[in-house]
């Protein structure tokens, strides 16, 4: 039997989002983003970029070093995506 608990427990107002509904609105940020292209796609990423960058600084004296790498990659790899959009390098 396992015990829902947060990853890391907080009473902030993130605390009361549900992990569904907060991985459906990035999922769709993303998406869209990706499928919009161009600067208003690179906008609607460079959001998400702030957003996770924000979330990283605020609980990077909690996380694990594998965990701060892990994230601060997924960062990069967002951030190349955002820069091929405005850039538009040939992906073939």
């Amino acid at each position: 039997m396992t015990s829902k608990r947060p990853l890391l427990p907080g009473d902030g107002p993130l605390a009361r989002v549900r992990p569904v509904v907060a991985f459906v609105l990035v999922l769709g940020l993303f998406i869209t983003g990706v499928l919009v292209g161009g600067t208003l796609g690179a906008v609607l990423l460079g959001v998400l970029i702030v957003g996770a960058a924000v979330l990283l600084a605020a609980t990077w004296k909690v996380l694990s070093p594998g965990h701060r790498t892990l994230r601060v990659v997924v960062l990069l790899v967002l951030l190349l995506i955002t820069v091929e959009l405005v850039v538009k390098i040939p992906t073939r």
